[in-house]
């Protein structure tokens, strides 16, 4: 056994390198680590072809990985990959030395950032749910259970206690943030009662949301260049858009390869993302593998069941590569991507203009026919607040005036039978039954 350093940020950093292993990579793990407040040291690359099962890179590199510590006196080793815990295990006892991987560094930053008592409890349910993996660790030197009656060691008993303490406090976090869920999910209602749309920010973190959402909403979010600068969502009214009330929400900024721990606890957060209108997808015009970046935003948003909500790409930073602003359309004359510098304003005006107009083309205000045995129907369209006027005609059918968005719309076309049928058919399709835009 070895005294782990309690305290201190010097680090020797260790990045292994596969076939697949980008050069931008190794930046973004320099800059984590850096965001997280570590003095970097020395950084040792590690050509595999697949991981160890004992060290996830060769002895021999943990070894000089080893002479790096003790020549520079490091207080720690980060590690740019995921380790199990016997890998994790394995390089303190060999290197005498606190370890960390990619997982755990970006853990630290979260608990660092976190300010909300929302984000602070998921940021302690990510943290508990990483350590439950890892409890054996801290008692290795302890007798093991054997067998048999009276032959529990200490550490078989500390392991379950610590096992049950976890599952409590985990439960416990879980019924919190259920109830922050709730919550959030009251305020859509009301939002969606009072018509107001919600636009979100998203993209790689570092991108500039938080510069172009002060720019938008005159707020004054914090902005640094670095890692994770926002981890609380902002929401804010967007001004100047002639559609209506107009939310903006700044998110969280994702990365590659974001810990499972952290997609799950911050579900809340990503609700706002996937309950959105539209969504912004910022992205840094001067990042040279921002192409990779896309990607990595795109397979964030499907794991949240945020991919088919409409977007629109904003490259953003172009006074750092100079670039005119300039608006892109798609085939069907959509503007799907425009070019922008939060920094100094060029561009926003459009900006706000192509949300104003995308925003407008995302409700279906019509008036519907309902028999009496689309109660149902009747009962969603006005718990969603949809229902702006309603009569009943001659032969006893509701006639309803309409105001819902099409992502409500798409949802109520999913329900079973005629009604589901209907909204299909009828509301989404704008028929001749429905799309009469003047009382009947």
């Amino acid at each position: 056994m070895f005294e782990r350093a309690e305290r201190g940020n010097l680090a020797i950093l260790l990045h292994p390198l596969f076939a697949d292993t980008g050069p931008e990579q190794l930046d973004e793990f320099q800059e984590l680590c850096r965001s997280a407040g570590v003095v970097i040291a020395a950084v040792l690359t590690a050509p595999r072809g697949r991981p160890d099962a004992r060290f996830f890179v060769g002895s021999g590199k943990i070894d000089e990985v080893a002479e790096q510590v003790a020549a520079t006196g490091a207080d720690l080793i980060v590690v740019s990959r995921p380790l199990s815990a016997i890998q994790e295990r394995n390089i303190e006892k060999r290197c005498k030395c606190r370890v960390l991987d990619r997982t755990t560094l970006i853990l630290d930053i979260f608990a660092q950032r976190a300010r909300s008592h929302e984000g602070k409890l998921q940021v302690e349910l990510a943290q508990l749910r990483h350590i439950s993996t890892r409890l054996v660790r801290g008692w290795t030197h302890l007798e093991r259970q054997k067998g048999g009656i009276g032959l529990r060691g200490p550490g078989e008993t500390q392991l379950e206690t610590d096992r049950q303490l976890l599952g409590h406090r985990i439960t416990h976090l879980k019924g919190r943030l259920d109830k922050v869920r709730q919550q959030r999910a009251q305020s859509r209602r009301k939002r969606e009662r009072a018509h107001v749309f919600t636009v979100a920010l998203v993209g790689y973190t570092n991108a500039g949301k938080s510069t172009l959402f002060n720019k938008l909403t005159g707020s004054k979010v914090g902005t640094q260049d670095m890692q994770f600068a926002t981890l609380d969502p902002t929401v804010s009214q967007l001004p100047n858009i002639p559609t209506g009330n107009v939310l903006l929400v700044d998110t969280v900024g994702f990365v590659g390869d974001l810990p499972h721990e952290l997609v799950a606890a911050f579900h809340a957060t990503l609700q706002e993302t996937r309950d959105a209108d539209l969504l912004l997808h910022v992205i840094d015009a001067s990042d040279p593998f921002h192409q990779q970046r896309e990607h990595d935003v795109e397979d964030v948003l499907k794991g949240v069941d945020a991919s088919k909500i409409p977007v629109i790409r904003i490259f953003n930073k172009i006074d750092l590569v100079d670039r005119p602003a300039t608006t892109h359309r798609n085939g069907d004359g959509q503007v799907d991507r425009i070019d922008v510098s939060a920094l100094d304003g060029t561009g926003l005006e459009e900006l706000q203009e192509t949300i104003a107009l995308r925003l407008k083309g995302e409700r279906i205000e019509a008036w519907i026919s309902l028999e009496g045995r689309h109660a149902k129907l009747r009962s969603q369209l006005f718990d969603l607040g949809a229902v702006e006027e309603e009569k009943v005609g001659d032969d006893g059918q509701w006639l309803l005036h309409i105001n819902l968005s099409q992502q409500d719309a798409e949802r109520l076309g999913r329900m079973p039978g005629d009604e589901g049928l209907l909204v299909r058919n009828n509301i989404l399709s704008l028929s001749a039954l429905v799309a009469q835009q003047s009382a009947p």
